[in-house]
């Protein structure tokens, strides 16, 4: 059987590295119980970055959904990308 890749699925899955930076996101923009956060590694159409980037998602209740987009793979990810990409909005 010939399956089709998704571009859009994550490479592997990193259930640490993904609880850190929920954690990272959470801590930086002083977030509450209510507020979901996903993290999701995601094939990168654009011409100004690499194949692979983190998206990350803020959802607040009855709120639009704030994206921070970091231009490396989710194991490569620090705090301090989360801070420059703009996870520190209070």
């Amino acid at each position: 059987m010939n399956r089709l890749a998704n571009p859009f699925a994550p490479r592997r899955a990193l259930p640490e590295k993904t609880r850190q930076i929920k954690a990272w996101v959470c801590e930086l923009c002083n977030l509450d119980d209510a507020v979901v956060v996903s993290v999701t590694e995601l094939a990168c159409r654009d011409e100004d970055c690499p194949d692979i980037e983190t998206v990350i998602g803020i959802m607040r209740p009855g709120e639009k959904i704030e994206i921070i987009r970091v231009h490396k793979e989710v194991a490569e990810v620090t705090r301090e990308d989360v801070i420059g990409a703009g996870g520190n909005s209070n």
